[in-house]
């Protein structure tokens, strides 16, 4: 099987810059492997999204400055009560 073309390297060709270090095929593999590390705060923890109008996160913007609180903070408190509301331990 052929490995997808590196986006960089073409662009970098299409520029008609010179070639004074193009990576090779060994490290671009490498690096594509690599995890960034995550903050400690983001470790062991795992993103939880949805798709909403823009209106809803500029009110949720808008609650978290009024309350001093961070979004997050508010969508935990949000989480743990709709876990409440259906018979779960609240654990956000």
């Amino acid at each position: 099987m052929a490995n997808k073309p590196n986006l960089a390297a073409a662009l970098h060709k299409a520029s008609g810059k010179p070639d004074f270090s193009e990576p090779k095929q060994e490290e671009l593999q490498q690096s594509s492997t690599l995890k960034p590390e995550l903050p400690p705060s983001r470790q062991g923890k795992k993103a939880i999204a949805g798709h909403f109008d823009p209106a809803v996160s500029k009110q949720l913007k808008q609650l978290a400055l009024s309350q001093d609180k961070t979004v997050q903070t508010l969508l935990a408190e949000a989480l743990n009560d709709l876990f409440e509301k259906y018979d779960f331990k609240p654990i956000a």
